[in-house]
């Protein structure tokens, strides 16, 4: 009665909702704190994506562009025309005839493929060029709380990559190889038993990886 006397209605009405409102977002947050503790957190975690610019989405896109290639027959254009641009790719790596021949030293003669023989008499003509298009997702994954201390990181690693190279004498293409990995998938998990402080303790415990 006499906060009546001396509030009016309305406004003990707008004290009392503001209040409930505000009790209202506490609980809502305390809430949404409990669920992600109880959830690990996991969401939070940090991801990494590695991509390098390229004409083509998918390890089969790339791997059919490199089957069109004919040895002796494809020029610097028409390889240009199927994505492999030695004059504006990304990530391109250059080869003299140097490199080659060091990358080749091992192998007897008989075991030289024409295309690298030619490449090799053309000394300062030849080059090689290697293209490395990819997309690789890196997730880390599992308990947010010991991600973040430190005592135990997973993380899985997936997507493609692919590795186009190719001689080529008086801008012809004369000799060319691949590799490749369709399907990138892998898990691993390091396990720190000092946490935040394996750094310091891995003079005396080494930490502990995991590959799945």
């Amino acid at each position: 009665m006499l906060l009546q006397s001396l509030y009016p209605q309305s406004i003990l009405w707008h004290v009392s909702c503001g209040n409930m409102g505000m009790y209202k977002n506490r609980a809502l947050l305390i809430l949404f704190m409990t669920i992600l503790i109880l959830s690990g957190c996991a969401a939070l975690l940090p991801r990494a994506t590695t991509v390098t610019n390229s004409p083509w989405k998918t390890y089969q896109e790339v791997a059919a562009a490199y089957d069109s290639v004919v040895p002796k027959k494809s020029t610097i254009n028409d390889i240009k025309k199927l994505g492999f641009n030695i004059y504006s790719s990304s990530n391109l790596k250059i080869l003299s005839y140097v490199d080659i021949a060091v990358a080749t030293s091992t192998l007897k003669r008989d075991e030289l493929g024409g295309g690298i023989e030619e490449c090799l008499r053309a000394r300062n003509d030849c080059n090689g060029y290697v293209f490395e298009p990819q997309i690789l997702n890196s997730d880390r994954y599992g308990n947010f709380w010991m991600d973040t201390f430190n005592f135990k990181r997973k993380t899985r690693d997936s997507g493609w990559k692919f590795r186009a190279s190719f001689l080529v004498v008086d801008s012809v293409v004369v000799e060319k190889f691949w590799y490749g990995e369709p399907l990138v998938d892998l898990d691993k998990e390091i396990v720190n038993p000092l946490g935040p402080l394996q750094e310091l303790g891995n003079v005396i415990t080494p930490p502990k990886i995991k590959p799945f």
